[in-house]
């Protein structure tokens, strides 16, 4: 693999106008298709197979006016005064008027009137479901009593979906991301060039996620994330070429030839990288849901175009910029074949010196930092964590304050029968029982359909959509109906979609885990030909995602120190980022693992002691590993400053976790693991070795078919 890319980056080198050109080219292209076929994101979170699942698809045929997107217009009277029927005459005239409503229910009529008079709730039936409302739809029902004086109305309901939008905050990653990489570089060509190369394959694969959003069903959270991973991975992946790519500048290599050296060397471990990424992303197909395969695949498409840019368009960009990737002190004191001995060599001698301690307070400290995560719940996102101020939020709070938090998680029990004598009694029999169901709050009549054949009963809790009680509740109810004869019974609505989302996907993540962990030492095997090293990578990423896992409960779910990142309602963490996080962290840990270890195995297969060849692997790559990982947390920190929950969660899970599998697991407990495990390391059973195939990601074979004439520099050619 290494002589290919040797060759990839070479060509690449020296076709540099032709690559550009193929590259803009193909952006212009994309980003035409995006325009042109770029359809609406969607908040829709289905899960095939579960019973709310099957009921909300059973009404969209039996029930099909209860099928629409429904609204809940909040109207509230000043203080110690009381509503009238005539005071919500504008505001059931507003709402009717809405394009695509079909109904407005006076509270008056449907009993939505709170106890003391002050609050009332209008229920808004569309006439179409949630996806399908439009722009225009939704800000026309946001202005729904905004003529109303003397009264407090708030439009909520699903009908506001939950659009995430892009914002100026993430920009301030990237501004981070440039200060590293120019204190990096000591160069504003080198830093520019990286970040510019970042940014193309960002733009590219984004357009190109954008123009298939018209074919294939995309959730709001999936541009995001693969933004977030997409520009993450890709200023990381250009700068470990582009600092190899200087390291051999700086020994008196010509630039031609130390580009292809560059990319066949640091680039298998970028391809070997990716892949690991992608194929953990992609592996998220294997959990069974759409959703979340959608936002696998959407993410793993754009860290494959960001190795693809490094590998081609990065070498391209390499020969323009000529020797100005160095700084002018370097520039003028080449070529030198010496090296100063910086940071990372005294940091590896260091905790090699005091590597058992070491070990034991790593292992202890991250082990605390795990235990929070005993208490993780999960849900989907709701208007209870929406942006405080928003209209959803607002309307969410002021029915919790005038009606109870159980009125913001309403059930809906759907009965279907033979015929309207069995159903009406099954219904009959299923609001009784259910209204006797610690948890409930209230049970409203049943409501069949034209055909008598279908009947919903609708069910308010005692508590809030994401309360434990409320999950206990429906669980309940399930139970007890599931002993009514003569009709099939199945408990759906928001909640209901949740809490089985929910329970699906924590079921899936053990799974998931040891599919993942299970590939990280097959891969490693691999690349490193060992036992140890694969198993000593994998139990350091479990003390990765535990702790990781361990600090976001605590924050967000149990609300330590949440007003530091803009926290105010903590809840359970949103259902899908145990198992996406799991996911990515997987991928990069593995990138930080093979870009030191790597190096650890290449010098000790050239004859360096095992003490010594983790001291040099420190050395060489600790500056730029160190670099990558405050860029990735720079990155994934800027997205935790969005108003969106979902997002700022999952940001911050990432930060976090690149920073503890970083500085803590890679660049000190790895060290202090392969200082003790010593020759032991590198040992593989000779079946394996037979057996195994080798991937020469260190390019030794390339280091050896250049070695007869050891390329000596060429003149400087059309590239100069």
């Amino acid at each position: 693999m290494a002589t290919l890319l040797y060759r990839l980056g070479r060509s690449s080198f020296r076709r540099r106008g032709r690559v550009v050109a193929v590259w803009l080219l193909l952006l212009v292209l994309l980003g035409g298709a995006a325009v042109a076929f770029h359809g609406a994101t969607s908040d829709k979170f289905s899960m095939p197979g579960t019973e709310s699942q099957r009921a909300m698809d059973a009404l969209a045929t039996e029930f099909p006016q209860a099928g629409g997107a429904g609204g809940s217009v909040v109207v509230a009277a000043p203080q110690g005064e009381r509503l009238e029927a005539g005071d919500l005459a504008p505001v059931l005239k507003a709402a009717a008027a809405v394009p695509g409503v079909i109904a407005a229910v006076d509270p008056f009529q449907s009993g939505a009137v709170s106890r003391d008079g002050r609050y009332a709730i209008v229920q808004v039936q569309f006439d179409r479901p949630v996806n399908d409302i439009t722009a225009a739809q939704r800000e026309a029902y946001l202005k729904v009593g905004s003529g109303v004086t003397g009264l407090r109305v708030e439009p909520g309901g699903e009908v506001l979906g939950n659009q995430v939008e892009v914002g100026s905050s993430e920009g301030l990653g990237v501004l981070i991301a440039a200060v590293v990489l120019i204190v990096t570089f000591g160069s504003l060509v080198a830093a520019g060039m990286t970040l510019l190369n970042a940014l193309i394959g960002v733009a590219a694969g984004m357009a190109g996620l954008y123009a298939l959003s018209g074919v294939f069903e995309l959730t709001s959270v999936t541009p995001v994330l693969a933004l977030m991973l997409g520009l993450a991975v890709g200023i990381d992946y250009s700068l470990f070429i582009t600092s190899r790519y200087r390291q051999f500048l700086s020994e008196g290599m010509e630039r031609e030839e130390a580009a292809g050296r560059a990319t066949g060397t640091a680039g298998s471990a970028v391809v070997f990288a990716g892949a690991t990424v992608v194929i953990a992303l992609a592996g998220l197909s294997v959990v069974g849901i759409p959703f979340l395969t959608t936002m696998g695949l959407a993410a793993a498409g754009t860290v494959a175009v960001a190795v693809l840019v490094a590998l081609t368009l990065l070498p391209a960009a390499l020969a323009f910029a000529g020797d100005r990737v160095l700084p002018r002190a370097q520039r003028a004191a080449r070529p030198t074949g010496t090296r100063r001995e910086g940071f990372g060599y005294r940091w590896a001698g260091w905790v090699i010196r005091l590597r058992v301690p070491i070990l034991v307070a790593g292992v202890v400290g991250l082990g605390a930092l795990t235990l929070p995560a005993q208490d993780l719940r999960l849900a989907l996102p709701n208007a209870s964590t929406a942006a405080p101020g928003s209209s959803a939020r607002e309307a969410y709070d002021l029915t919790s304050e005038g009606f109870g938090e159980g009125f913001n998680a309403r059930l809906v029990a759907v009965v279907s029968g033979a015929d309207a004598k069995t159903t009406t009694a099954a219904a009959q029999q299923t609001a009784q029982l259910i209204q006797q169901t610690e948890g409930v709050l209230a049970v409203m009549p049943p409501q069949p359909n034209a055909t008598g054949t279908t009947a919903l009963v609708s069910i308010i809790p005692k508590a809030g959509p994401t309360d434990a009680a409320t999950e206990d509740a429906v669980h309940a109810i399930r139970a007890k109906v599931a002993a009514v004869d003569g009709a099939r019974i199945a408990v759906t609505g928001a909640t209901a979609v949740g809490i089985d989302v929910s329970q699906k996907l924590a079921d899936a993540m053990p799974v998931y885990l040891l599919l993942v962990v299970g590939l990280s030492v097959l891969l490693l095997m691999l690349v490193f030909r060992s036992i140890l090293v694969p198993v000593k990578a994998a139990l350091g990423f479990l003390l990765t995602v535990g702790s990781t896992f361990g600090v976001t409960v605590a924050i967000f779910q149990q609300g330590h120190l949440a007003g530091l990142v803009g926290v105010d309602v903590p809840g359970p963490l949103v259902s899908f980022l145990p198992i996406l996080l799991i996911g990515i962290l997987f991928g990069l840990a593995m990138d930080y693992e093979v870009f030191l270890v790597s190096r650890m195995r290449e010098d000790h297969l050239h004859g360096d002691t095992p003490r010594q060849a983790v001291v040099n692997g420190m050395g060489h790559n600790a500056r730029v590993v160190t670099a990558a990982a405050l860029i990735m947390t720079a990155v994934f920190g800027g997205f935790v400053l969005m108003e969106d929950p979902t997002i700022k969660s999952i940001g911050f899970a990432l930060a976090v976790g690149v920073l503890i599998d970083a500085f803590v697991v890679r660049m000190t407990l790895v060290p202090a693991v392969m200082s003790l495990l010593g020759r032991a390391a590198w040992r593989l059973p000779r079946a394996l070795d037979r057996i195994l195939p080798d991937l020469d990601v260190e390019g030794e074979r390339l280091r050896h078919s250049l070695a007869p004439d050891d390329r000596p520099r060429e003149k400087a050619d059309a590239a100069s």
